[in-house]
């Protein structure tokens, strides 16, 4: 009897320990979503402070974008309200604005390449940098608090510790998604126009040969004929070459010439042998 006591109270304190070292873990999980979610709610905060800069700046030089400044104003106003009520983490309708928010002010950016004096005012290219800077900031609190929303996601809807979870109210979080089409969608490249250009001529032409013989014009390698691959690049020298020897080819021996006068030197010859 004493043995079935002694095993019921180690099942009974195992389950406990088990039971708490659970619950601190879902504790953990959630607080550390309640973190990585406060530091986004920050970096949206800033926005929220720029972007009415940003549409005053915009307003002066590009009066027809009134559109698109007034729907980034209301998509503003909107995600401000809902960050004021909520108090908390993200919900489901606050991660919608914002993302909302997130392109309209990219299509406003887009939209400006089309006034060259925007584009060159201080205050905007400022504030252009730093709404960049910011939204790089929320896509890496984004990532990093959804990673932490599927841990915790995981361990409430798993057996067995989403009896436990079920028991002290541990409901699931809500992720802060992306769901915008443009967004996901890959840059199309088109090798059209590289295909498309004309092929160089082998024969430099008249302008060519002109700018490369100017003495103060900067250095053109276009205008150098590259006929002789061996021949070396404009501003640069080709190594000297060893010298080459050749054998030396005797010379015939001189014939005598007669001496002036027209007299001639007897030739004489060695009598024969007699045998």
């Amino acid at each position: 009897m004493g043995t079935v006591l002694v095993i019921l109270l180690v099942i009974v304190v195992g389950l406990a320990i088990w039971g708490v070292s659970l619950y601190n873990g879902f504790v953990r999980s959630r607080n550390l979503i309640q973190e990585s979610w406060r530091q986004i709610d920050v970096e949206l905060n800033r926005r929220y402070d720029l972007i009415p800069n940003l549409v005053e700046t915009v307003r002066a030089y590009a009066a027809h974008e009134r559109n698109t400044l007034e729907g980034v104003t209301r998509l503003r106003n909107q995600a401000a309200s809902l960050a004021q009520a909520g108090g908390g983490p993200v919900t489901q309708e606050r991660a919608q604005v914002e993302e909302q928010l997130s392109g309209a002010v990219r299509n406003l950016l887009v939209s400006v390449e089309a006034y060259p004096e925007l584009k060159s005012n201080v205050n905007f290219l400022e504030l252009q940098r730093e709404l960049t800077a910011t939204e790089d900031r929320i896509a890496a609190g984004r990532r990093f608090y959804n990673a932490n929303v599927r841990n915790y996601n995981t361990q409430v809807e798993s057996f067995p510790s989403n009896v436990l979870a079920g028991m002290f109210k541990f409901e699931k979080a809500t992720y802060f998604e992306v769901n915008d089409a443009a967004v996901r969608q890959a840059p199309h490249v088109s090798f059209g126009e590289i295909s498309d250009r004309p092929e160089a001529t082998s024969e430099p032409t008249n302008d060519q040969l002109a700018a490369g013989a100017q003495p103060s014009a900067l250095p053109n390698p276009q205008a150098y004929p590259q006929a002789d691959p061996a021949a070396p690049a404009p501003g640069q020298f080709s190594a000297p070459q060893p010298p080459t020897y050749a054998p030396p080819v005797e010379a015939p021996a001189p014939q005598q010439q007669p001496p002036q006068g027209g007299y001639t030197p007897p030739n004489y010859q060695q009598p024969p042998t007699q045998q």
